[in-house]
C-alpha cells in the first residue's frame, strides 16, 4: 500500500468512527455528528497554521477525539483533578484506537508512536509540532465551544479558563485566535482581552 493510500485508508476509518457520535452540531443548515464537524475544523486550523504539516500531525488532527463521547466528562470528579484525571483517560483510549487503526492499514511502528506522542502532547512546551498542533486545538475551541462555555460559567472562572489555554498557545497562535475574536459577542471578546492582557 502506498503512502497516499494508507493516509486514506486511516482517514476512512477515523470518519466512519467520528460518524457514530450522537451528539449533533448544525452546520449550514444541516445537522452534522458533532466529532465529524470537529475534525473537519481540527484540519482546517492545523493546515491554516501548519501548511507543511507532517503526516503523523495530520493523523493526530484526523482521530483527536476520536469517540470521546464514550466516556463522559460526568463519569469524573468535579474540580481540576477529575477535569485531569478525565484527560488523561481520554488521551490513553485515543491513542489506543488510533493504534490499532493505524496497524491495520500498515503504518510502521515509528509513525505510530509519533502520532501517540502527539496525542498525548508529550514535550508541548519544547516540541515544535505538539505546540503547533495545540495551537489548532485552541483555535477550534475558540471557534465552536467558547461561547457555550462562557455562558456556563461567572467572568473570573472564564477568565482563569482562557488564561490557562493562552498559556499553551504559541505568538502565532495568539495572532489567529485574535483576529478570531474579532467575530466574537461583546462578552466574550471583553473576557479574552482582559485575559490575555497582561
Amino acid at each position: 500500500m502506498t503512502d497516499d493510500a494508507r493516509f486514506g485508508a486511516a482517514s476512512a476509518r477515523f470518519y466512519a468512527s467520528h460518524r457514530d457520535d450522537p451528539r449533533s452540531i448544525e452546520v449550514d443548515g444541516q445537522q452534522v455528528p458533532w466529532s465529524v464537524h470537529y475534525h473537519a475544523r481540527l484540519r482546517h486550523w492545523l493546515l491554516e497554521l501548519e501548511p507543511a504539516a507532517s503526516v503523523p500531525l495530520q493523523l493526530a488532527a484526523a482521530c483527536q477525539h476520536i469517540r470521546r463521547w464514550e466516556v463522559p466528562r460526568e463519569d469524573y470528579d468535579e474540580g481540576r483533578r477529575g477535569y485531569r484525571t478525565w484527560r488523561s483517560d481520554l488521551a490513553k483510549m485515543h491513542g489506543e484506537i488510533a493504534r490499532e487503526i493505524l496497524e491495520d492499514v500498515g503504518y510502521d511502528e515509528a509513525t505510530i508512536d509519533r502520532v501517540d506522542q502527539l496525542l498525548r502532547k508529550v514535550g508541548l512546551g519544547r516540541d515544535p509540532e505538539v505546540r503547533r498542533f495545540e495551537d489548532a486545538i485552541c483555535m477550534v475551541f475558540f471557534e465552536n465551544e467558547y461561547v457555550e462555555l462562557a455562558s456556563k460559567h461567572d467572568d473570573a472562572k472564564m477568565i482563569d479558563i482562557l488564561q490557562r489555554t493562552w498559556a499553551k498557545m504559541t505568538p502565532a497562535g495568539h495572532v489567529a485566535a485574535r483576529a478570531l475574536a474579532t467575530g466574537l459577542p461583546e462578552r466574550e471578546r471583553g473576557l479574552l482581552e482582559t485575559a490575555t492582557s497582561s
